[in-house]
């Protein structure tokens, strides 16, 4: 390992860990050993020590020993008359580096509350999102093991200019990387030349922005220690189990942009310890040899148009690109772009506009590949802010394609457009909505390349049923209405299909096992009535997933003879599932909470647990990180349903399953639920009619409690007895 580097490695480890002694000793005597120190809404303390050495830091007391494990740690300075073996003592300076830095971060979350958002998307005042708490890291952490995003670039400096910046951070969105930046070169930052682009930041593009300093590197280091523990199934203090598991699943780089300082070293030499390797900008010394990394340790002196391609070469990262032959750049990345008002170009749907997408199966004869037609005016023959009526027919023709597959291709149109640099999609159906930012017109975008995705997008993802695929785009109103007519006709048809199935009707459910790699005891069955918690999956998808691939994680199971109608319990499933588990699961419940309830992943939508004064059940989203009337967050209850548990009185759900009529049937289904977050009670109100109508109870939604009520079983049981919550004088729980 190159002299030169493992000496500076060494020298900034000093300076760090000098620098983090220091900040310790003001700490101390302003606030004393007894207290309480972490980052914001996590069970994982300070995550690379904890990960590392299995040592939870709560207090600043707890400090001290981990300084003192740094001073072990890190060597003296290389003499330059004495030639060593480098490598060693370089990868614990590192490490001791990581250590430190997480204690000086820990202690300016004390010092300056609010130097960090601890949201996912920037302020107008801040940008500097800090460390992700857990329900970031389990929103996105799945993501790294299920391939949706294979790794991530840790960049630090900045690039050359905006133009640069720009082009680099798109490239890497392109591959589905998430983009971790920290630390300044020559007062500039990466986030910063993005934002002054015009290139929106935030946890939803995947450009994240821990900090302006180098130590925010933990950040991004302290995600990959998490996403080993959380979803690896590696346990506090196996540092090699997290070592490993990150050099083989999370394929993560780190990449200086402009002069790499001593401290820089000093981190790049940690990131190596995790098999991340560094490829550089600049003229530093080159570490080629394998080792640690996959391939090289330090590739320098790249150039700005090539550097993530090299990037990508030595990291080992296979990165499979769909090439959709559009002006724009594409990929997974661009999803959570908003377009707002002072960037809209034109848009349409959304009530704005009549709008329709469908996706109807025809005869091999009547498709023709690879067809697109536009009918009606095209983005270059309308002005800025103008609206159109809009219509996308795909026509898809398969010799395994199904009438049943119709709505779960459709479906998809929502990502598939998304994935579109500089265009909003949301909603599906007749209630679509579609934002085009000037950008995309500037550069040659037009509506009839939504064509050319669509043919690309649903050859390359359901193969496996669909042989041909055409596509016709309408703004001529009267062709609109006529396609709107020929939609609301298939969708009355689906929904009768849909709605009809009951789990009473249909002999086969279908197991889900995808999220077995980092829960390997966890089997997800999935009924007509009862989708993945995930809510990712439903009969119909799952039956589709059967047809693309026999050999995948869903597969169909006979239920066999129900031997427990309320709890929801079948003979062919329990066989299924204690064989599917390893015989870890002795057997499930699809419709209970109490009794044998069904196992969770980690990437569960919500989470249903009890509130026994008031004999009732609440359910928390996600997205919400407020306290809850259980006395815990999202977090805490995530930790106790997740990684293949099987835990009484808690279970993992979907937001689509609250409103299912075997929506937790053994203890009562819906008139249990006495408590939602306000914003899920909103989202899931309209589905919730029905089932409200039918329980007899119309005004049901306004018997439920949520946070402006209060966060307490003591505050919101009044509320309860005042509307006369039908939980009150149901049967007792426990």
């Amino acid at each position: 390992m190159s002299k030169i580097i493992c000496s500076a490695a060494i020298r900034g480890a000093h300076k760090i860990v000098g620098m983090a002694e220091e900040k310790y000793g003001e700490a101390l005597k302003k606030w004393g050993p007894d207290q309480k120190i972490g980052f914001p809404n996590t069970t994982y303390y300070l995550p690379i020590i904890y990960g590392m050495l299995g040592i939870p830091v709560e207090t600043l007391g707890d400090v001290r020993q981990i300084l003192d494990k740094c001073k072990e740690l890190v060597p003296p300075p290389v003499s330059d008359k004495v030639w060593l073996p480098y490598l060693a003592p370089a990868l614990e300076a590192g490490m001791a580096t990581y250590f430190a830095e997480e204690i000086i971060e820990a202690i300016l979350y004390l010092e300056q509350p609010d130097f960090y958002t601890k949201a996912e998307d920037p302020l107008p005042d801040n940008i500097w999102l800090g460390a992700a708490d857990d329900v970031i890291m389990r929103k996105r952490g799945v993501e790294f093991v299920d391939g949706t995003a294979p790794g991530f670039a840790a960049i630090l400096g900045a690039a050359p200019s905006i133009e640069i910046a720009a082009k680099i951070a798109i490239e890497l969105q392109e591959k589905n990387l998430y983009v971790f930046m920290c630390a300044d070169h020559e007062g500039k930052t990466m986030s910063e030349q993005l934002i002054e682009a015009g290139v929106q930041v935030g946890w939803p593009t995947r450009l994240v922005s821990f900090g302006p300093s180098y130590r925010a590197a933990v950040f991004a280091i302290g995600f990959a220690t998490r996403v080993a523990m959380s979803f690896g199934g590696i346990k506090p203090g196996d540092f090699k189990g997290n070592l490993h598991y990150n050099k083989d699943r999370v394929f993560a780089f780190a990449m200086p942009l402009g002069t790499v300082t001593d401290e820089w070293y000093a981190n790049a030499a940690g990131g190596i310890n995790w098999g991340f390797p560094t490829i550089a900008d600049t003229p530093i010394p080159e570490i080629l040899p394998t080792g640690i990394c996959t391939y090289e340790h330090v590739v320098s002196n790249v150039p700005h148009d090539k550097i993530v391609a090299r990037a990508v070469e030595v990291r080992g990262l296979k990165v499979s690109i769909s090439k959709v032959d559009i002006p724009m750049s594409y990929g997974p990345a661009f999803e959570g772009e908003r377009i707002r008002k002072d960037d809209l170009y034109f848009e349409c749907g959304g009530g704005r506009t009549l709008g329709v997408e469908l996706t109807v199966s025809k005869d091999m004869s009547e498709v023709e590949d690879g067809k697109v037609e536009m009918i009606g005016p095209d983005l270059d023959q309308v002005k800025e802010g103008d609206k159109l009526p809009f219509a996308m027919l795909i026509e898809v023709a398969g010799r395994k394609m199904q009438s049943d597959f119709e709505p779960i291709l459709e479906r998809q149109i929502h990502h598939l457009v998304n994935y579109v640099q500089g265009i909003m999609h949301i909603g599906q159906r007749n209630i679509m909505w579609i934002r085009v930012g000037k950008a995309v017109v500037e550069k040659g975008f037009l509506l009839k390349h939504l064509g050319t995705v669509m043919h690309a997008k649903y050859h390359q993802d359901f193969g496996g049923i669909v042989d041909k695929v055409q596509v016709k785009i309408y703004t001529d109103e009267e062709k609109v209405k006529e396609v709107l007519e020929q939609a609301k006709r298939v969708y009355k048809e689906r929904d009768a299909r849909v709605e009809g199935m009951t789990d009473e009707t249909e002999e086969t459910y279908y197991s889900c096992t995808l999220c077995q790699s980092f829960a390997p005891s966890h089997v997800c069955i999935i009924t007509p009535e009862r989708v993945g918690m995930c809510g990712a999956y439903n009969w119909l998808d799952c039956k589709a997933s059967f047809e693309i691939n026999p050999t995948g994680p869903n597969q169909p199971i006979i239920k066999g003879e129900c031997t427990e109608p309320v709890l929801g319990r079948w003979k062919g499933i329990t066989d299924f599932v204690n064989k599917a588990s390893r015989q870890k699961v002795e057997q499930i419940s699809a419709y209970s909470l109490m009794d044998f309830p069904m196992t969770a992943c980690g990437c569960f939508e919500c989470v249903a647990t009890i509130l026994p004064m008031c004999n009732g059940i609440m359910v928390v989203n996600r997205d919400s990180s407020g306290m809850t009337p259980c006395g815990m967050k999202f977090t805490t209850l995530a930790g106790m349903v997740g990684g293949g548990n099987q835990t009484p009185g808690f279970l993992g759900v979907s937001k689509h399953y609250i409103c299912s009529r075997k929506f937790l049937l053994a203890e009562g289904g819906l008139k249990r639920v006495v408590w939602l977050p306000k914003m899920l009670k909103e989202e899931i109100a309209e589905r919730m009619k029905p089932i409200c109508e039918e329980m007899g109870i119309p005004d049901f939604s306004d018997m439920i409690a949520d946070e402006t009520i209060g966060t307490t079983e003591e505050e919101i049981l009044p509320f309860l007895e005042e509307k006369g919550h039908p939980a009150l004088t149901m049967d007792p729980l426990m």
